[in-house]
């Protein structure tokens, strides 16, 4: 298959663009309720760390150019910077798809780009944390999960309705880009949703944690806390380190 960007001719087909960790890892959803992602402990323990699948995850030995995106603040258009990078690497520099490693290490308010849609509905979220559409409206979903329209490999990388231009978590997901869940970012949103009246009536901020890590979107990954995992992803996994910045 092959697909035309500017007057050249792209080789591609379905291996590489999805060229990221197996796609079971997609669709195999979160972990049952009584095996809470990180623990229960306000702490993640070295116990609860599910350490084999975060290397799983991070370390491809095929990864040759390795990043790590790290958002705090609530600016979903920086999912269109790292459409970006994947579409420069690969199309521009020449990269394989399968050589490439993105991770986004959220936390704060951007923890919230892998929660699912029912915890975004039942702890209003987006009222919860003042997190706003275009329009100045509170977001009542993860509106930025899912593809606005199917995958394909041999799509043209210049439409601007293909695969290469999509921003969504399930397509970058596909592309390779792991999202990290910051346990501890977790814990402290589990009592500040309690505290604010946003938790439904007789819920503790533990139980509104193990809530919220046993439904998190299918292939995220808990991490102990995110500013440590910035620091081993790049003393110890060889990623460069960007914080986009937005005016």
């Amino acid at each position: 298959m092959s697909a035309v960007l500017g007057r050249k001719v792209v080789q591609m087909n379905r291996r590489a663009f999805l060229a990221a960790a197996p796609l079971a890892a997609l669709t195999q959803g979160t972990l049952g309720a009584q095996s809470v992602p990180g623990g229960s402990h306000f702490v993640e323990r070295r116990a609860d760390f599910d350490a084999a699948a975060f290397q799983r995850a991070v370390d491809r030995p095929e990864a040759t150019i390795r990043q790590v995106w790290h958002a705090l603040a609530f600016h979903p258009q920086m999912f269109s910077n790292v459409k970006n990078a994947l579409n420069g690497l690969q199309f521009g520099f020449g990269h394989p798809a399968s050589s490439i490693a993105i991770a986004i290490a959220a936390h704060g308010p951007s923890s919230v780009y892998t929660y699912s849609d029912a915890l975004w509905s039942k702890y209003r979220l987006g009222d919860a944390f003042g997190l706003k559409d275009a329009q100045g409206n509170a977001v009542s979903s993860n509106v930025y999960l899912k593809p606005s329209h199917l995958i394909d490999a041999a799509a043209d990388p210049d439409d601007p309705n293909g695969p290469y231009q999509d921003t969504s978590i399930e397509t970058l997901q596909r592309r390779g880009v792991v999202f990290l869940t910051c346990h501890t970012a977790v814990e402290e949103q589990a009592r500040a949703l309690v505290k604010g009246g946003y938790a439904p009536a007789g819920m503790q901020a533990p139980q509104v944690a193990d809530d919220i890590l046993t439904h998190l979107i299918p292939g995220a990954q808990v991490v102990p806390a995110m500013v440590a995992t910035i620091a081993v992803l790049q003393s110890m996994h060889r990623y460069t380190y960007i914080a986009p910045a937005f005016a």
